[in-house]
């Protein structure tokens, strides 16, 4: 297993047409919105819900009991406090030490959880929801490499309100013997407008993610599972459609990962520039352009926009790699 020790900043762009990327519960389940620019909102949860859908769904095989695991902590229905109690019986009774790090049966049970959660390595979690070695310990609380912003659209939306009408009754009438108007009239009672959905009709959004190489050793985080990462973003959606999201799909993933700009012969001074990183990620993505073709108003499909990549071998800052992990 290889721990990541490079850093890489990220941009995601996303949009959607005719659906709804991310309600919010304290307004009815409109899309987010931001109310002072108009401009819509995806928050770093519905992010990351969406890659731990897709790593639960299509997570590669555990190679041997010692390597890192695939399971997911954070899912419907689970309890962290099982999952918490299940690791630290694990360190007690384990009658191989040597295959747990850690000074302490808190950080073993700690690792043990990152090695076998897929979401706990990469996104963190709280850890110490019981009364057990973990409450107040240091590694109750663990803080993950990889890290979201909000996705925010680059032009304001108008999210629509739909009427929903339904056709058919769903319950019967709970009476003996009715008449056909009693039966009419439950039909009626429980037919025609009976909800309301709300959609973004076009909307391009970007969310930034950073991968910190110093939290990626804490944890145990791999090359592998950043791979897995990407791909889960390539394909979040793919695998998560409804009727409440309409059309949503990745436009381009664009990840700068830090190399160093040393020779082979200052091998460790390279390290330490790949692992601090060469440049600051927000220059990096101010590279990654996105604005409205001339003439347009509002945008009604992606090409409506142009996306310019202003970054080449040539003009890239030393010691910076750019991979294009996905472009539509």
């Amino acid at each position: 297993m290889s721990i990541l020790t490079n850093r890489h900043d990220f941009l995601l762009l996303f949009e959607v047409t005719n659906g709804n990327p991310n309600g919010d519960p304290d307004a009815g389940n409109m899309p987010r919105i931001d109310p002072n620019s108009n401009r819509g909102i995806v928050s770093d949860v519905c992010l990351k819900r969406k890659v731990r859908n897709f790593v639960e769904q299509f997570a590669p095989a555990r190679e041997t009991a010692t390597a890192n695991g695939f399971d997911i902590l954070v899912k419907q229905g689970a309890v962290i406090e099982t999952e918490q109690k299940t690791a630290i019986a694990f360190v007690q009774n384990e009658k191989n030490p040597d295959q747990l790090t850690g000074a302490t049966e808190a950080e073993k049970a700690k690792n043990w959880l990152c090695r076998k959660f897929y979401d706990v390595r990469t996104f963190g979690g709280v850890l110490s929801t019981g009364d057990d070695i973990m409450k107040g310990s240091a590694w109750g609380q663990v803080r993950g490499p990889v890290q979201f912003t909000f996705g925010q659209s680059y032009d304001p939306i108008t999210p629509l309100e739909i009427a929903i009408n339904v056709c058919a009754a769903r319950k019967e009438l709970k009476k003996k013997n009715p008449t056909e108007k009693e039966l009419a009239d439950n039909i009626i009672a429980q037919t025609g407008t009976q909800g309301r959905k709300h959609i973004v009709p076009y909307a391009l959004y970007a969310a930034k993610g950073y991968v910190s190489p110093a939290f990626a050793e804490r944890t145990g985080f791999s090359q592998a599972d950043l791979d897995l990462l990407f791909e889960a973003l390539a394909n979040m959606f793919e695998h998560d459609r409804s009727a409440a999201r309409g059309e949503m799909i990745v436009r381009g993933i664009y990840d700068f990962e830090h190399v160093g700009t040393q020779a082979d012969a200052n091998s460790e001074q390279n390290k330490r520039e790949a692992r601090l990183g060469c440049a600051h990620a927000h220059e990096l993505f101010e590279g990654i352009k996105v604005q409205l073709r001339p003439g347009k108003d509002f945008p009604e499909s992606f090409a409506d926009y142009l996306v310019e990549n202003a970054w080449i071998d040539a003009t890239l800052p030393r010691g910076v790699r750019l991979h294009l992990r996905h472009t539509r």
